[in-house]
């Protein structure tokens, strides 16, 4: 069976930014272990656990956001799977808005630093093509509910 993660695509809205697509910014956490790399938060979900629970207990946990925080965007899902140390996981991500643009992020000692980064910054920071792709179907996700604006 395939391990399972959940976690948010976390974004904040910057008000200063002209046109209005550019003012969006992604949560990245890097790794302090293992090739220190840079992941959305997330991590496995626990025996009784649904997913949507375990992407906020993660993100409370290793970003110090809880769900008093964000605005979880429903209308998007992605379920992203590959394998480590050749046992295939699963990792689902929902999309979640910062409310609050300027609300502090705090590491758990599983992370070493984190950034806000745009797009193109946050695809290159992420490496992982699913993943880059995965970021770039959220800005394309909150480009047409602009649109619809």
């Amino acid at each position: 069976m395939a391990l399972r993660a959940c976690g948010f695509i976390v974004f904040r809205r910057l008000a200063s930014c002209v046109p209005p697509l550019d003012n969006i910014e992604y949560l990245l956490l890097q790794t302090s272990y293992g090739e220190h790399h840079w992941t959305p938060p997330k991590g496995h979900v626990d025996p009784g656990e649904d997913d949507l629970t375990t992407a906020l207990r993660e993100t409370k946990e290793e970003a110090g956001l809880g769900a008093e925080h964000l605005q979880v965007i429903n209308s998007f899902v992605q379920e992203l799977r590959y394998e480590v140390r050749g046992k295939p996981k699963e990792v689902l991500y929902w999309l979640a808005e910062l409310k609050e643009p300027g609300t502090a992020v705090t590491l758990s000692d599983e992370h070493q630093d984190y950034r806000w980064a745009r797009l193109e910054e946050a695809c290159a920071l992420a490496r992982y093509k699913d993943l880059q792709d995965t970021l770039r179907a959220a800005q394309r996700h909150l480009e047409a509910q602009q649109d619809k604006q």
